[in-house]
């Protein structure tokens, strides 16, 4: 019986500890396919898919985000922080080109996910929303984009950008 609780003490202490550390994984929403498992040896680099540069995927993004930011989906939820899904330079870069947002803008990592309910600000305990972006391969001067807003299962949603380079800046053609 003794050992049966330093077992369960044990194990207890160790999923706790595992889940009280914070990186700066991916967040997958539910619509998103996960990547098909291979058993193939990879002996050269894939070929290169056309995609945007990462300089114009950065412009896409920026001009996605700008126009999900200002539509204001968290003004009635009480939310504590957008959570945008980007790395560090492009959070950076959405917070200069809106400061003083509210609620703050921060990188996705600061949020705990919550199955079916709103996302968690892990520095304040509040409910937060998290924006993300998807460009699709381009298409001449043309570009699709998708971008996502999700606050829980009840609080989720999308619009489709269609977005065209004119004198090196992309900017939102039609958004449906």
């Amino acid at each position: 019986m003794k050992t049966a609780v330093l077992f369960l003490f044990a194990l207890l202490s160790a999923c706790l500890a595992t889940g009280c550390f914070s990186d700066k994984e991916v967040i997958r929403f539910n619509d998103e396919r996960l990547p098909e498992p291979t058993n193939a040896v990879v002996t050269a680099s894939p070929p290169r898919t056309p995609g945007l540069e990462k300089d114009d995927l950065l412009k896409v993004e920026m001009a996605v985000y700008g126009y999900l930011l200002q539509r204001h989906f968290w003004d009635d939820g009480g939310y504590t922080a957008i959570f945008l899904q980007a790395d560090d330079a492009e959070v950076e870069a959405v917070r200069r080109t809106f400061p003083g947002h509210v609620p703050p803008i921060k990188a996705a990592y600061r949020a705990e996910l919550r199955p079916g309910r709103s996302p968690v600000d892990k520095d304040t305990g509040g409910s937060a929303m998290i924006l993300s972006v998807d460009a699709l391969d381009p298409e001449g001067d043309t570009v699709e984009a998708i971008g996502k807003w999700y606050a829980g299962d009840a609080v989720t949603g999308h619009y489709t950008f269609s977005l065209k380079k004119v004198d090196g800046e992309w900017t939102i053609e039609d958004v449906k």
